[in-house]
């Protein structure tokens, strides 16, 4: 091949080069940082459990954290996730003592200690219950990606629903997510992920 036609393709190659470079560049700075590949689930927080003890999350490090948020008046979907909840930590025997599971009250209105108390000793003795001001459970929501709304009559500060999410996340024992559970997940399918997940044998 001619040298010019050689400087003519390497030129070519070269201004095709910077354009991709650039438009990776572009890119990044579009999308923001590059991705870990890690959720952005879970994070500080400081509330109050059943007893009245003021908690943060590194009250909980050293333990696999097992979260659901909800309400002590809610009708259906808490109490049933929080008895599969148990359900499958029974059936873990000794190795699900390295997981705490938590429920995490978004009515704080409603949901005092006492109250908390009262509802989580439905469960067993292992369950944490916590609760706080609006705000604290507003930044503990925000922190863990969970929705939740009043709904119903919203004008009663005593009859009222709360619409929220519905889903258990497992935490690792430094505080990062490792992985969630849906509505639809059984006892046994739990207590079977949660045995990989935390690398404990049934």
């Amino acid at each position: 091949m001619p040298r010019r036609s050689l400087l003519i393709l390497a030129t070519v190659l070269l201004v095709i080069a910077a354009g991709l470079a650039g438009y990776a560049w572009m890119s990044r700075q579009v999308a923001g940082p590059a991705s870990t590949g890690t959720a952005l689930v879970g994070g500080p927080f400081t509330l109050t459990d059943q007893n009245g003890r003021r908690v943060t999350e590194k009250d909980f490090h050293g333990k696999y954290m097992l979260v659901f948020f909800g309400y002590t008046y809610c009708p259906d979907i808490c109490p049933t996730e929080l008895q599969v909840m148990m359900a499958a930590l029974d059936q873990m025997g000794t190795e699900a003592e390295k997981i705490q599971p938590i429920f995490v009250s978004v009515d704080p209105a409603r949901d005092t200690p006492d109250v908390m108390k009262s509802y989580v000793e439905n469960f067993g003795p292992r369950l944490v219950g916590l609760t706080g001001s609006p705000e604290e459970v507003a930044a503990a929501a925000k922190a863990y990606r969970v929705y939740y709304a009043r709904s119903g009559n919203t004008a009663s500060t005593e009859d009222y629903l709360v619409d929220h999410s519905s889903i258990i996340y497992l935490m690792g024992p430094d505080g990062r997510f490792v992985k969630h559970f849906t509505y639809t997940t059984d006892a046994a399918k739990l207590a079977s992920e949660l045995k990989e997940a935390t690398g404990t044998s049934l």
